[in-house]
């Protein structure tokens, strides 16, 4: 069984760096054909994808965040890390990390962390 599980701070200050973990267990971040997502959603909002991290360690980034956004990982640790820089209130939302498997066709989202709540106030 596959576990993730999101942490870091839950208020950050306008204009600083959000810093969130996602730890995983029962399976290796380095595993072909995951890709290691980052996702959140906004209160009253739908979900924003954020971006990815690659089973071979390469990063994908949504356009309208790549300016502001950094993903890494640890595989020693087996966790995942994403930063999100110059923070505004219009970044509060529940982040999630979560697993998607893509292979010949077969796509889909299999596992998800509970969320972590970021609020961006001064």
């Amino acid at each position: 069984q596959v576990q993730l599980q999101e942490s870091g701070p839950g208020l950050v200050k306008p204009s600083q760096t959000l810093s969130l973990t996602c730890t995983v267990s029962g399976g290796s971040i380095t595993a072909t054909y995951y890709y290691w997502m980052w996702i959140r959603q906004p209160p009253g909002k739908g979900l924003e994808w954020i971006g990815y991290i690659a089973s071979t360690g390469s990063p994908y980034y949504s356009p309208s965040l790549k300016s502001r956004t950094s993903i890494s990982r640890d595989t020693s640790k087996n966790h995942l890390t994403l930063q999100l820089s110059s923070v505004t209130p219009e970044d509060t939302a529940v982040y999630y990390c979560a697993r998607y498997y893509n292979n010949a066709g077969d796509s889909r989202y299999d596992y998800w962390g509970q969320g972590t709540q970021v609020t961006v106030s001064s």
